[in-house]
């Protein structure tokens, strides 16, 4: 544990309390879900948040840490970055631009259009919507909130920590999908005694190849969690933070992504999108087996997607 993540992870708790939601934990039989008998499963009901996935910490609290500058904010995101910089700035009363890619689906442009922001299609992937809106940032003086690597961002997302510490007690695993990182990184800078999984899908592997490599490398970017889970290379404050902790990773089809997320609605009339549903998927195709006697948590991490039908 680094207790300099921990201090900052305190402060941002501090800083965003009455911009976020202290969002449910529900327990349910995992046999609720057509998984094996046995402790009670614990969902971190994460989707629920402001904007509609845990970005919204991240967003407020580098909104919050240091003055913007009259020009406003600008992001690059898949969606639920977006997203939550535009809730963030639209509550502030700041200008935001979010750059997404193509592949960006027709909810999560409509969220961020509704948010207030202006939306701009920045090219075919995450990576030039990246590239163009780190050059708008340059041409205008807006600053440029990173996704998942700058520091601010991950002690957002790591308040989710002491929240689930408080709400579910003894836990012992905590299954959290993930994308460039910055989920994870920031839980991963909290410590305490619960083990993390990382859960990635077989076609966004970019923190498994990190971890095999000793280092970030080059992903290969597809499937249907693409858009929120897709980044090309992990993120370096993320990856540090993983590998300090030797997080555990596992990855799963996409079969089981959808299967999970199925299974999410038709259980619970929980309508989660793919890169929500990621973290149950290890434990419907048996990716990641509990050992015995293990308490698991499972963070349901976002929900900007149509409507199931």
């Amino acid at each position: 544990m680094n207790h300099s993540d921990r201090t900052a992870i305190t402060a941002a708790a501090a800083r965003i309390a009455g911009h976020v939601r202290e969002t449910p934990v529900f327990a349910l039989p995992p046999e609720a879900l057509g998984l094996p008998a046995g402790a009670p499963l614990l969902l971190k009901l994460e989707h629920l948040q402001v904007s509609g996935s845990f970005k919204a910490r991240g967003a407020f609290n580098s909104l919050l840490a240091a003055p913007v500058p009259g020009a406003g904010v600008i992001a690059a995101s898949g969606g639920n970055h977006g997203a939550a910089v535009a809730a963030a700035a639209r509550t502030l009363g700041v200008p935001a631009e979010i750059f997404v890619p193509e592949i960006t689906g027709a909810a999560k442009r409509a969220r961020i259009a509704a948010l207030g922001a202006r939306l701009v299609i920045g090219g075919a992937t995450y990576d030039e919507a990246r590239q163009a809106s780190e050059a708008r940032a340059a041409e205008t003086g807006a600053r440029l909130i990173h996704a998942y690597d700058q520091p601010a961002v991950l002690a957002g997302q790591g308040t989710l920590a002491p929240e689930i510490e408080r709400q579910a007690p003894g836990l012992t695993h905590l299954l959290v999908a993930v994308g460039g990182g910055g989920l994870i990184g920031g839980i991963a800078g909290w410590g305490g005694a619960t083990r993390l999984v990382a859960v990635e899908p077989e076609g966004c592997p970019a923190l498994h190849l990190a971890l095999a490599a000793g280092r970030p490398v080059a992903a290969p970017v597809g499937g249907v969690a693409a858009d929120s889970l897709g980044a090309r290379q992990i993120g370096a404050l993320g990856f540090a933070a993983a590998q300090a902790q030797g997080i555990e990773s596992v990855l799963v089809p996409d079969a089981a992504i959808t299967e999970a997320r199925r299974r999410l609605w038709d259980a619970c009339r929980l309508a989660v999108e793919p890169g929500g549903a990621t973290a149950l998927a290890a434990l419907v195709c048996g990716a990641f087996q509990p050992p015995a006697g293990a308490r698991v948590g499972v963070l349901v991490c976002g929900a900007n997607t149509d409507a199931l039908v």
